[in-house]
Parts: C-alpha cells; structure tokens; sequence
C-alpha cells in the first residue's frame, strides 16, 4: 500500500502547521545537521523529505506509531526508527550572546506536560502524571529562546530554574516571571502582605506585569497546538526532544 502523505503544498500546512516554505527551511535545517547522511544499514525507504513530514506530522497530531504507518506507506517500526533518528535533528537552536546596550526582555514560566513515563513526570497539581517545562520567550518576537530540561511535574517553578541552565544562559538579560519565582533574582510581581495593601504605583506595577507576562501563556497555548505537549508517551529524552523540536516549529511558524 502506498502512502497517502507526500512532502507537497497540499499536506504541509494542515498536517503541520507550517507553510511551504517554512517547512522547507526546516528540511534545510535537518539536512545541514546530517538529517541525510549515512545510517550504518539498509538505506531508508522514504526520502528526507516525507521522514522530516513524518516527524512533524507526529508531534502535531500526535498519531500512534499504527496510525503513522499507513498515511506514509511503511511499517510501524519504520516510523519508529524514522523519529528517533530525526527528533534530535529539530532542536532549538542556541539563543544569541546579548549584546552590549541592547534593551532586551525575557519571560520565563513553566508548564505541566503530562507523560507516561515515571522516570520522567510525577502526579502533579493537574492531577496527572506530568512534567515541569521551562520555557523562556523574548517579549518582543514571541518566539521561544531556549527550553530546560523536563523535571518532575510536583518540583516548583523556582526549583526547576534553579537547576536548569536557563539562568546562565539568561546572564546579563532582563527577565521577568511570575510570584512562583520569588527568591530566584528574576522580577516577580509586587507582594501583598497580610495588613500591608500594595501602594497604587506597586498595583500599576503588577497590571502591566501581568499584561507583558501574559505573552508567555500564550505562546504556551500556540506550542500545545502540537499535541504531543498535551500528552507525551514517549520515554527517555522523547519529551526533551518534543518540546525542542516544537519551539523550532512555533518559531518558524510565528516567522511567517
């Protein structure tokens, strides 16, 4: 049986989110970083092309291995090998050294991506087994600057950041965040303490806080387009590569 999904117009942004050309330099970006070299066996039976279609087919409907298999006319096994040769092919990109004098915002938040495997989440406050992703976005663009490491989902924000390597590579740039972050030298929300109400300009403050922090919530809701974020059964890395791979997606996406 022949497969019913082709690297073409047609399929690319329904099935993925991306237009044409956007999925081409995606394809460029995984050819540059070996996407097509040599596997060490039998050569594959589908072209680059409809491999990178498959993968992102993959994180955005989030299909069963069974389901994959017949839309690109190969064997459950094939799509198998295909994401694991490619996910970590679509990774973000590194975030560019700040440069000296430029005004640049960040914002930092977390998000509970539920899993299936226990090495990875934890029961978490969504009640699911989930993991703690940290996202940074630039306030500006919108679009994702880097990702740590998924930590069980019962960790707090200000822990998983802590641990990450979100703050060194946050050095030297403004970042803000929400009250989870208290204690962490980000710039959180003004405090209301019990008998103490918050002076006018710190509730001003806090309004325009929320309004500039509210971004990353949304791009949060963009990148969960992909359903793989909504509920991750890959093991191991999987989920580390998902959400890599669907940053470099949004941000392709969000470019236009």
């Amino acid at each position: 049986m022949g497969g019913v999904l082709r690297a073409e117009p047609v399929w690319g942004e329904t099935f993925t989110g991306l237009r044409m050309v956007r999925f081409e330099k995606l394809l460029r970006v995984v050819r540059e970083r070996g996407g097509n070299g040599p596997g060490g066996g039998r050569p594959w039976c589908l072209p680059l092309a409809e491999r990178v279609l498959l993968v992102a087919v993959y994180y955005r409907t989030n299909l069963t291995m069974r389901q994959l298999a017949p839309l690109f006319g190969c064997s459950p096994a094939t799509v198998c090998r295909v994401i694991q040769r490619l996910r970590p092919l679509l990774a973000l990109e590194p975030a560019p050294r700040p440069v000296a004098g430029a005004d640049r915002l960040w914002i930092v938040d977390g998000t509970l991506v539920p899993v299936r495997d226990r090495t990875v989440g934890a029961s978490s406050r969504n009640y699911r087994f989930s993991a703690n992703v940290q996202v940074i976005i630039d306030a500006d663009t919108r679009l994702v600057v880097a990702s740590a490491r998924p930590a069980p989902g019962n960790k707090a924000d200000a822990h998983v950041w802590r641990e990450s390597n979100l703050p060194a590579l946050a050095a030297g740039t403004m970042v803000i965040a929400d009250g989870a972050y208290l204690g962490t030298g980000l710039i959180v929300p003004h405090r209301r303490r019990a008998g103490r109400p918050l002076l006018r300009g710190q509730e001003e403050d806090n309004a325009e806080h929320r309004r500039v922090r509210a971004r990353v919530e949304h791009t949060f809701a963009r990148m969960k387009n992909w359903k793989i974020l909504r509920d991750c059964r890959q093991r191991g890395d999987g989920l580390h590569h998902a959400v890599q791979a669907v940053a470099t997606m949004h941000n392709l996406a969000m470019a236009g």
